[in-house]
């Protein structure tokens, strides 16, 4: 028996009455018939699991076992690629060709159309003359008509379970990376294939577009003066239906012939009358095709953002349509089955992915075409639901309507296709013997590659065979050595990992049980109560770390240390994590003082503990707290005895101070006197929080103004600021409130504000004087300062909150808004780490810092760090980005998708009331500062953009196909 599997073995037998040395000595024997040399003790903690020289890790259990062939190669088998019997062949997406792939197929089981481009003839001068197909010459089809032809009859006959389509949509000159508009591309495919197709002298091929697709309405204008009517009469190919503010097909068709009425400006020159007069106008339907395509109008213009929109709005449809209601003749047959629906399935115009299904003509079963991939309907039945779910952009989205029995509803339908109803037989078509022979010279070279793949896949399996014979015959023959020389310690741990593992959950029981046992006398131990409820998960997570060391070492043998950063690192984030126990641990490594957190366990239940966890601290039950922690416990009651006493009395003292609504305003000034002293509001916003709650947060000792002040002692503000954007970095002071402020603080500065006034004279015309005096040049520079800033800006937050009808979505206000004063902001800031309290050092991120002034005049008071209360107060809905100033709109744009899942082009982006509609202008030209508001409207519903199959693409200015083959007819 190979060591390892007798290592697995032996865990079972290991019980507390065998010693684990005995078990470690059978298995060092054992080792040493496969030839194991020792590893260097000491140096096995981590890396000896990945050493092949010891006893774990060296892979015996595999190569002695059976061995799977396909774990010798790494070749799919060919036969997968094989075309599956009675199965249509699928279409390789080359990028973004999905929608090209959707059509081919609709039009390959329109068993008409197939037949007619079968009978075009070759333009190839050796086939027309009947010479055959040259063997040293690869066929290169050359109109659309023989691409086409060599495409068909490949879906027809090939073996492949798809094939590649380059060679068409190349010949079209379509970009394999651009999504395009798949409706605009049938209108101008069945165009380029119809003029195609005139020129061929057999009226079965030439007029096969007319007859299969072409159908007549006429545009009638009748006078209201006279009643004269004028009709002009066109033919169409497929019906443009509007399907905003419908539920039902049906309806779609009815508001496409519906009346129009010629009124005011638009009204009609009657030839009659000769003149204008009112009229009426309607679509009137003379003649329908066999095969009637109707384009539901799912990607519209958008004209207020200037691009296309996805509809996503439920359509029903049944499978039987009676088009007799809607023909301007009634004596005709003009029921029609449903035999194609063409999906998109996304939420976009500009993204997404195509899908069709189409029924067998022959059979009348449903197919679903997704590519390569074909899926057949299950009781020929068609079934939507599937890509209606996979599609759900959002729980908020419209529930799909309940559709009854032979009908449809989709809200990613975009093209319906009708098939006229007829009892005659369906075609049986052939494929030509030329183009036969083409295809069947394709199904030589994948037999060829499939052989080819399969002996490689053979050749593979053999020499991993006998690979693995000699392997397992090196094993037998491999001398045993001294027993001595084997890591005794890897096996023994081994073991004991194994049992342990085994033993858990039986263990897990025994210890529930052992707690329900009130201890009693000093026979128990402490254990943390949070220790205790996470034991087994701990055991588990441990355990299973041991055993699998290896996977995570690299495979690295012993000797090959880590890297010492590496090593150290690690060590640090092992450190970090509690163990087991250590969470009674206190800060001086002895047992913590408070007793709600751990309970006395017996010594039966610590025993078992102590198999899992032998390293963990030990505290007997008679085992005295920590005396350290005793005497700061008692120190810090004192402290909070005395700061309840100091906060106490200074809100009793300062009581104006402590509440806005008795605070002077420099916009009103007070009447009573002429004097008022200047704090910042730091210092005043920091000693509320000491009053409110002095056990929490450090007495204020001083009053600092000089952050009020430049590095010359002038100061920073000028009165008119002071009452505007600047009041709310100051805190006005009562002169009877000064002076108890001078006797409980130590004050730096002194600033005052006096006011002098002639008697009798009109209080508009005071002076207003200020200690110390305002220093113009600093004032200046902070004021470019601050400009720069709001310009020059990095890494700063803007919020984006989404409206909707132009009215701010604020279901639930964030809760500190009912709260006075500025209590919920201190709240929020007392659980942040230290150096995230103040805002105008730490931005959102919590890490890059605000950037220094580089004037020198103003570094001394840009480090002071005048505290603003100006950031704006987030509220649910509303999200948070990080931005420059120099980053574009269309930047921002990408973000908000990214936060929102609402693409860039459905985006309407205003701040102030202002339209930001530039995407190449940056932020800061656009006025966008740091904590602005930016309101969204979106022009459909969110939605989930992951959902999509194809990466979504930003809208670029439409190319449509121009350039391509389709308009160089």
């Amino acid at each position: 028996m190979a060591p390892r599997l007798q290592l697995e073995k032996a865990a079972w037998r290991w019980t507390e009455t065998v010693p684990p040395e005995a078990v470690a000595q059978e298995h060092i024997e054992a080792a040493y018939r496969v030839g194991l040399e020792p590893c260097q003790r000491g140096a096995c903690r981590r890396n000896c699991r990945g050493n092949p020289n010891c006893l774990v890790g060296i892979g015996e259990h595999v190569w002695l076992g059976e061995i799977d062939e396909n774990s010798f190669h790494n070749i799919d088998d060919p036969n997968c690629e094989r075309r599956k019997k009675n199965a249509f062949v699928g279409l390789t997406n080359l990028g973004a060709t999905c929608y090209v792939n959707t059509f081919l197929q609709m039009w390959f089981l329109n068993l008409e159309l197939r037949q007619a481009l079968y009978l075009c003839p070759s333009a190839h001068r050796e086939y027309a003359a009947g010479e055959g197909i040259p063997k040293d010459k690869d066929y290169e089809p050359q109109t659309i008509c023989e691409h086409l032809q060599y495409l068909f009859a490949l879906l027809q006959n090939s073996k492949r379970r798809y094939i590649d389509p380059s060679g068409f949509v190349k010949a079209l000159g379509l970009d394999t990376g651009q999504q395009q508009d798949a409706q605009e591309f049938s209108k101008l495919f069945m165009s380029l294939l119809e003029d195609t197709l005139s020129k061929q002298k057999n009226p079965d091929v030439r007029n096969i577009v007319q007859k299969q697709f072409c159908g007549e309405y006429a545009y009638v204008t009748v006078c209201n003066q006279c009643g004269r009517e004028s009709k002009l009469v066109s033919k169409f190919y497929e019906l443009e239906l509007n399907i905003q503010g419908h539920k039902q097909l049906t309806d779609c068709i009815t508001e496409f012939l519906k009346e129009e009425k010629l009124e005011g400006d638009n009204r009609y020159f009657c030839e009659t009358c000769q003149s204008k007069q009112n009229a009426t106008r309607k679509i009137r339907l003379l003649s329908l095709p066999c095969t009637l395509n109707l384009q539901l109008m799912r990607f519209v213009f958008d004209r207020q953002t200037g691009h296309k929109k996805k509809l996503n709005t439920y359509i029903g449809f049944s499978e039987l349509l009676d088009m007799e209601p809607f023909m301007e003749q009634k004596n005709g047959v003009y029921v029609y089955e449903l035999s194609a629906v063409l999906i998109h399935r996304g939420v976009s115009a500009y993204s997404g992915h195509y899908i069709a299904h189409v029924k067998d003509p022959q059979t009348g079963e449903w197919y679903k075409f997704n590519d390569e991939d074909i899926e057949k309907m299950e009781g020929k039945k068609l079934q939507l639901g599937i890509e209606e779910d996979l599609a759900e952009p959002s729980k908020a989205q419209t529930r799909k309507p309940k559709c009854g029995k032979g009908t449809h509803c989709s809200r990613n339908a975009y093209m319906l296709v009708y098939r006229l109803q007829t009892r005659e037989k369906s075609l049986t078509v052939e494929v030509p013997a030329f183009l036969q022979e083409l295809v069947e010279r394709d199904n030589c070279k994948f037999e060829e590659w499939c052989n080819e793949m399969a002996e490689m896949r053979k050749q593979s399996v053999a020499r991993g065979k006998i690979k693995h014979e000699e392997v397992k015959e090196l094993y037998k023959r491999l001398p045993a050595e001294a027993v001595k020389a084997l890591c005794k310690d890897c096996v023994v741990e081994r073991c004991r990992i194994l049992r342990l593992k085994n033993q858990l959950n039986e263990d897990y029981k025994t210890v529930t049980n052992l707690l329900k046992i009130t201890v009693k006398g000093n026979d128990g131990f402490w254990v943390g109560k949070a220790s205790l409820r996470s034991w087994r998960q701990l055991a588990l997570e441990q355990l299973n770390e041991q055993d699998e060391d290896a996977e995570h070492s690299n495979g690295k043998m012993n000797g090959n240390a880590q890297n010492k950063d590496e090593s150290n690192e690690e060590k640090r984030e092992e450190e970090e994590e509690l163990n087991f126990n250590e969470d009674i641990v206190c800060p001086h490594g002895d047992l913590c003082i408070s007793e709600n957190e751990r309970r006395v366990v017996s010594k039966e239940a610590w025993e078992k503990l102590k198999q899992y966890f032998p390293k963990a601290p030990e505290f007997p039950n008679n085992k005295e707290c920590c005396s350290q922690c005793k005497i700061l416990e008692r120190e810090g009651e004192e402290n909070e005895a005395l700061h309840k006493m100091m906060a106490s009395e200074q809100k009793t003292s300062l009581q104006n101070l402590f509440h806005d609504k008795c605070r002077p305003c420099l916009g009103s000034w007070p009447q009573e006197t002429d004097e008022l002293y200047i704090v910042s509001q730091f210092f005043v916003e920091e000693w509320r929080k000491f009053v409110r709650r002095p056990t929490r947060c450090s007495p204020v000792s001083s009053v600092g103004n000089s952050a009020l002040l430049c590095p010359h002692g002038g100061l920073m503000f000028t009165y008119a600021s002071m009452t505007k954007e600047d009041s709310k970095l100051i805190a006005l002071i009562w002169p009877s409130e000064w002076e108890r402020i001078q006797k409980l603080f130590v004050v730096d500065h002194v600033i005052k504000i006096t006011r002098t006034q002639a008697a009798g004279a009109d209080p508009e015309s005071a002076l207003y004087v200020s200690e110390p005096q305002l220093c113009p040049e600093c004032r200046e520079g902070l004021l470019c300062q601050q400009q720069r800033d709001l310009r020059e800006y990095a890494q700063a937050t803007i919020y984006i909150h989404k409206v909707v009808d132009n009215k701010k979505v604020m279901k639930d206000a964030a809760p500190e808004l009912n709260v006075s004063s500025s209590e919920a902001e201190e709240e929020r800031e007392e659980n942040k780490p230290e150096g995230e309290q103040d805002p105008d050092f730490n931005q959102a991120n919590g890490g890059a810092k605000r950037q220094k002034v580089s004037h020198q005049n103003y570094v001394t008071y840009q480090k002071q760090g005048i505290r603003r209360s100006t950031r704006h107060r987030k509220v649910r809905g509303e999200k948070a980005l990080l931005v420059s100033a120099n980053q574009t709109l269309k930047e921002l744009k990408i973000q908000i998708m990214h936060a929102f899942s609402v693409a860039p082009f459905d985006q309407n982006l205003s701040i102030e009331g202002k339209i930001l509609s530039d995407d190449t202008a940056t932020l800061g030209s656009l006025g966008v500062i740091p904590e602005s508001v930016i309101l969204l409207k979106a022009d459909e519903p969110i939605a989930d953009y992951a959902a999509m199959d194809d990466v979504m693409q930003v809208c670029m200015p439409e190319e449509g196909f121009k350039g391509t083959g389709l308009l160089g007819h």
